[in-house]
């Protein structure tokens, strides 16, 4: 740098200009995407007015983003990358001497060159319709403040465009880019040829002068040749792209936008879950070897051991009642909607905190223990939901609750359904298993239990 502009940046511009083959030169509108295009292997960019407007307004490419926005986005986006970067100068901003300061502005913010054209202030996107275009004089002058700013010191490449194709007709852009080319630019440019033939007939008419295309043309209504070999062999030097990563981006965030609304899950959770569901094991025959193998907690997708809390009263954990209460689980399963176990759990009466009567024995036989046992789980959501998120935010203490304990069956063979609901797209089931009461009930002479008066007693 010379205290100016980027001497190597404008090397490599010139490098490529003279070099055989056309440029590819997609848009950038930020620095990322600035840094995309390098990475992507391109040699040089543009960075577009109609990209940054839309980026960085949210508004069209019609005169309402200004010099300094410009110059602020242009400097994030050369400072981001190591390839040269031609930037949109629009109309320069004003008059012939705001065309100056525009073309030192961009120099200093890195850009290797700058695009100025002839329209009318406001200006209109090079892809609507109605455009206007100065006079020749005006013109003209606009061409020739940038290359004396460029001569003085600015260094930069001056890319000049006429608009007048469409504002006029194609003689009258014929004659500007010749004219143009006359008054110092480096690169011409007219937008909006019409065919084919008028894109020979430009090349033609300015030879010895790198030519300028922008190759998504069609949203003028212009003709485009998609093959950068056939712009080429036409006589183009470079070739612009400039709503194509703006576009994509756009189609994208939409699209994620539209899954998020419909509940779609965009991280790749379905296909693990598919894949998840082609290794998992029958959920009945891992609990059944869990209780007879005593271990605490039965899971096939947690492997944390939870805590076990004593309540008072009962000794230690080898004492015939901790024994007892371990035979006593509630189980808790969460499906997906595609029917995929997402969770498969038990946790005993030690970790769910339930306070019991004196006497173990009848940790089995009294109801209110039962229930208890249940609701502690509410109790210890905050210390539960970190062990299983798939089920935070639900109230599982109202829902157990409103559970008729007095029609349970409670046959020690099988568990005894407490909950059954839906939730988010989730089938939330909670069970009381007692099938470990019989083994771990083994010197207490325990039975199962009858009901009475609305409590199960003890027959022993």
């Amino acid at each position: 740098t010379n205290g100016f502009y980027n001497v190597d940046k404008v090397e490599q511009l010139k490098k490529l200009l003279s070099a055989p083959g056309i440029q590819q030169g997609p848009c950038a509108h930020d620095a990322l995407s600035a840094k995309l295009i390098e990475r992507g292997g391109f040699s040089m960019a543009f960075m577009s007015g109609f990209c940054v407007s839309g980026a960085r307004l949210a508004e069209p490419d019609a005169g309402m983003i200004s010099y300094g926005e410009m110059v602020d986005a242009g400097k994030l986006i050369c400072d981001s990358t190591s390839i040269p970067i031609i930037g949109d100068g629009d109309t320069g901003y004003g008059n012939a001497m705001n065309v100056k300061r525009t073309v030192q502005g961009y120099a200093r913010a890195g850009f290797a060159g700058i695009l100025i054209e002839d329209q009318v202030a406001p200006k209109a996107c090079g892809h609507t319709r109605n455009r206007k275009v100065v006079s020749r004089g005006e013109a003209l002058s606009r061409v020739r403040a940038a290359a004396d700013a460029r001569d003085e010191g600015a260094g930069i490449l001056i890319a000049a465009r006429t608009d007048s194709r469409s504002a006029c007709s194609l003689e009258e852009a014929l004659w500007r880019v010749q004219a143009f080319r006359d008054e110092g630019a480096d690169v011409v440019f007219i937008d909006a040829l019409q065919s084919r033939e008028e894109m020979e007939a430009f090349c033609k008419a300015a030879p010895f002068i790198p030519k300028m295309r922008d190759e998504e043309a069609p949203l003028t209504g212009g003709w485009a040749c998609r093959s950068p070999r056939e712009l080429e062999e036409m006589g183009f030097k470079l070739v612009a792209y400039p709503l194509s990563l703006l576009g994509v981006s756009m189609r994208a965030m939409e699209t994620a936008l539209d899954d998020l609304k419909r509940g779609v899950e965009v991280l790749g959770f379905p296909e693990y879950y598919a894949e998840e569901a082609r290794y998992a094991v029958r959920t009945e025959d891992a609990v059944a070897a869990d209780v007879v193998s005593g271990d605490l907690l039965a899971t096939s997708t947690q492997s944390i051991e939870p805590e076990l809390l004593e309540p008072e009263g009962y000794g230690g954990a080898q004492s015939r009642g901790s024994s007892l209460r371990r035979g006593l689980w509630l189980r808790l399963t969460v499906t997906n909607s595609d029917g995929v176990v997402q969770l498969d759990t038990r946790f005993p009466a030690d970790f769910l905190g339930g306070a019991s009567p004196s006497d173990p024995a009848r940790l089995a036989a009294d109801l209110r223990a039962v229930t208890r046992v249940c609701w502690r789980l509410a109790g210890r959501a905050g210390t539960f939901t970190n062990f299983l998120p798939q089920v935070a935010g639900l109230d599982l203490d109202a829902l157990l609750k409103d559970v008729p304990l007095s029609n349970v069956d409670w046959d020690s063979n099988k568990p005894q359904e407490l909950i059954d609901v839906m939730r988010g797209g989730q089938r939330i089931q909670a069970a009381m298993d007692c099938r470990g009461l019989r083994h771990a009930s083994r010197g207490l002479d325990c039975s199962v239990p009858a009901l009475t008066n609305g409590h199960y007693q003890a027959e022993h």
